[in-house]
């Protein structure tokens, strides 16, 4: 048997397979699907503090090789949460993570301070992609301060493992890395959505009701391998890879690449049992390959 297990801090995973925040609603969708048990883990949608209703329609469009959306982190809140999902998820022997998002540090704060009391739940994933909305709406993760500052204040309050994702508009991503992991946290993942558009040109309108919103999917991948690459150089905290990974084949270059675990998004739209299928498919690549234990993939690039 190869060894499949990682550490993400102080979380050991049973595989490096993870899901992808608004990809895999709050994991219970697939069960039909999938037995979620087989999972290193599973990201929750974005969860505020307060309920969101999320943009106008449309808010989703097909790309040639991927998908953007704009669907605002429509959730009922942080309350809801705790009281109706988070007793449903326990059942599940994986490490349940919720995605935190905000619009001010305190909404953060408040926010990682109630989740910081649930038993079963680890980690919790901090999207810093989110609009500063006392700095003019721009992302906290573009930043080296805006991104210190919620994740500094987070810390203060989240006793458990800080994830932090981060955003790819940005200049040079390693800078960021740098100041989060700085601030307080335990691990990055990488990358969040690329910022694009869709436009009709019948109606010489754009297509979602935003005008502007995430890319993802496959047409992302070679940036996010790069920025994987980039940072786990930069940083010694466990990066998680994102974006475009669509088979285990993907996932094996993120992880050549330094990442210690990934996290499947898009390709959960496509097939809702990829997951499963990625595992598999890095426990055959690593009998095909002699490789005992998947750690010994991390970061093993030849360059």
């Amino acid at each position: 048997m190869v060894k499949l297990a990682v550490n993400i801090d102080k979380i050991q995973l049973k595989n490096p397979v993870l899901t992808a925040s608004g990809t895999f609603g709050y994991g219970k969708e697939f069960e039909d699907f999938i037995d979620l048990d087989r999972l290193g883990g599973y990201i929750v949608k974005g969860t505020t503090l307060h309920p969101r209703q999320g943009n106008d329609y449309p808010r989703m469009a097909e790309t040639p090789a991927g998908m953007l959306n704009a669907v605002g982190l429509q959730n009922k809140g942080v309350d809801y949460f705790i009281d109706s999902i988070y007793p449903e998820l326990t059942k599940y022997n994986s490490h349940m993570i919720v995605n935190l998002s905000g619009s001010t540090v305190e909404d953060y704060v408040i926010a990682a301070e109630k989740l910081n009391e649930l038993e079963h739940m680890p980690a919790i994933e901090l999207n810093i992609s989110c609009p500063n909305v006392k700095e003019g709406g721009m992302a906290f993760g573009v930043s080296c301060a805006g991104a210190e500052s919620v994740v500094k204040a987070v810390r203060e309050v989240y006793k458990k493992t800080l994830i932090v994702k981060l955003s790819p508009n940005v200049t040079d991503v390693t800078e960021i890395a740098r100041a989060v992991e700085a601030a307080g946290a335990d691990s990055v993942s990488l990358i969040n959505t690329l910022l694009g558009m869709a436009v009709d040109a019948e109606k010489r309108k754009p297509i979602l009701s935003t005008v502007t919103g995430g890319l993802s999917g496959p047409a992302v991948k070679p940036v996010a391998l790069r920025m994987v690459w980039q940072v786990f150089n930069a940083v010694k905290v466990p990066v998680i890879g994102i974006g475009g990974i669509m088979n285990a084949t993907d996932a094996i270059e993120f992880m050549l690449a330094g990442a210690t675990a990934v996290e499947l998004g898009t390709a959960n739209f496509i097939d809702p049992a990829v997951t499963v299928k990625v595992v598999e498919g890095i426990e055959d690549y690593m009998k095909r390959h002699s490789i005992d234990d998947v750690n010994d993939l991390i970061g093993a690039l030849e360059v």
